[in-house]
């Protein structure tokens, strides 16, 4: 059986500005609904754990089911596929086009972030 992941980076205001399932995606239309459900919980955690950590990697900061929740918070590589979406994600901020918290709408991005979790994933 393969395994999904949910990819998303959220802005300093806790907005999501992308989002993205990569792997082996299940069919249900809940599942979505349910991995953003339980990454905005999490939110909480990683906002203490921010504070009281140097970490920029937090491995399985929660669980639910059988999902883990695990964080880079942006600075310093930690990991290839969160350093290579962290130079995307730069670039992007790059754009003039792009207004710094909005939404990623990028096909382009979306496309690199997916090769990169084939890659790395």
């Amino acid at each position: 059986m393969g395994s999904t992941a949910c990819f998303v980076m959220v802005s300093k205001n806790d907005i999501p500005i992308y989002e993205a399932e990569v792997g082996i995606v299940p069919k249900k239309e809940d599942a979505a609904h349910q991995h953003q459900f339980i990454l905005h919980a999490a939110l909480d955690i990683v906002q203490d754990l921010a504070w009281t950590t140097s970490a920029m990697f937090l491995k399985a900061i929660d669980r639910f089911n059988d999902l883990v929740v695990s964080v880079y918070v942006t600075a310093v590589l930690c990991a290839s596929f969160f350093q290579e979406v962290h130079e995307l994600y730069i670039k992007t901020l790059l754009n003039p086009l792009y207004l710094p918290g909005s939404r990623i709408t990028s096909s382009h991005f979306d496309t690199k972030v997916r090769a990169l979790a084939r890659k790395y994933l």
